[in-house]
């Protein structure tokens, strides 16, 4: 009996240590990381939050196609701050243009953002380990 109830304890104590191991998902069950789609449109918001950022994007379909929303996955905000980015770095009306890994599910808008511009200022990140460069509106870093 003493035994068993050892047993219950073990699992359930592995139970917890895993539980936040399955709720983290890898980008490749998600994304095709070794393809890269650009993405070029209007921010409609970004949400700088963990446990990723969001870019909402509305860009035009290939071709001159009909506008359609782009959700950007970002990286988390521990480190968009160690790149220099903050809440402040993108806004609604900024025109962007990203690069990123598309989603497996043709039918699902969401991407991972691997790279980004902003037309206006030339402001970039990612290509180059992720660097922050340019204006970024409110870094306290000296521009690249």
């Amino acid at each position: 009996m003493r035994t068993q109830r050892s047993w219950w304890l073990v699992l359930g104590g592995v139970v917890i240590l895993c539980a936040p191991v399955l709720g983290h998902h890898s980008y490749s069950e998600l994304y095709i990381e070794a393809d890269t789609i650009e993405v070029e449109g209007e921010v409609v918001e970004f949400q700088y939050r963990n446990p990723h950022s969001w870019i909402h994007v509305m860009a035009q379909e290939a071709f001159g196609g009909r506008p359609k929303p782009y959700a950007a996955e970002w990286a988390s905000v521990s480190r968009l701050e160690r790149d220099g980015i903050n809440a402040r770095t993108l806004k609604a009306g900024d025109i962007v243009r990203i690069w990123a890994s598309p989603n497996r599910n043709p039918n699902d808008n969401r991407i991972r953002l691997k790279r980004i511009e902003r037309r206006a200022d030339r402001w970039k990140w990612g290509g180059q380990g992720g660097q922050n460069r340019g204006d970024d509106r409110g870094d306290t870093r000296e521009n690249r």
